[in-house]
């Protein structure tokens, strides 16, 4: 069983990569994002941005830094299959699957304007935001000293491999490619 990782900014093109996994390589998706919408409703909370930090903050804090993907992966475990974890954003969670056998962590960036577009696109519920408020919700998750918060420029030194995805979708794909064949 091969574990994946997915981490980088937001809009950057982790759920293309993750598309690309389970249409082409018969990967099992697992979520960080749909384990916190599914937290998110339970609490009868507003499903946006804020929601997902403060839930998974509190979740981390009160259990571990890694809480949330160690459910993932123990979720993966029950099938045996090759997983994709999606949205890796602790040292916490970074830390705890590299203890795992065959782990993998994959970062992808793009320029902002390109992201902005792109979630501008996407239309999800936490998507409907200024581009200022773009730049400030990854500028609160960029960096931070507590490890229950993110700390997506701490996960994406911490990657094995690191994709651009500022060009076309092809382009994407053939890094990707390149890489799962190391």
């Amino acid at each position: 069983m091969k574990i994946i990782g997915i981490t980088g900014t937001i809009g950057a093109g982790k759920g293309t990569i993750v598309e690309y996994l389970i249409k082409n390589k018969e990967f099992t998706h697992y979520s960080v994002r749909q384990f916190l919408t599914d937290e998110i409703k339970k609490r009868k909370l507003l499903l946006n941005r804020d929601s997902m930090v403060l839930v998974a903050n509190e979740l981390r804090k009160n259990n571990s830094p890694s809480y949330i993907v160690d459910c993932l992966f123990e979720q993966a475990q029950k099938t045996n299959r090759n997983a994709i974890i999606e949205s890796i954003r602790t040292e916490g969670e970074v830390l705890s699957l590299r203890k795992q056998n065959n782990f993998c962590l994959f970062a992808v960036d793009a320029k902002p304007e390109i992201r902005y577009q792109r979630i501008v696109k996407r239309n999800s519920e936490t998507d409907h935001i200024s581009f200022n408020q773009f730049i400030e919700n990854e500028q609160r998750e960029m960096n931070s000293n507590d490890p229950n918060k993110q700390n997506l420029s701490r996960c994406i030194a911490m990657s094995d491999f690191v994709l651009n995805n500022d060009g076309e979708i092809d382009d994407l794909y053939k890094q990707l490619e390149i890489i799962l064949a190391k």
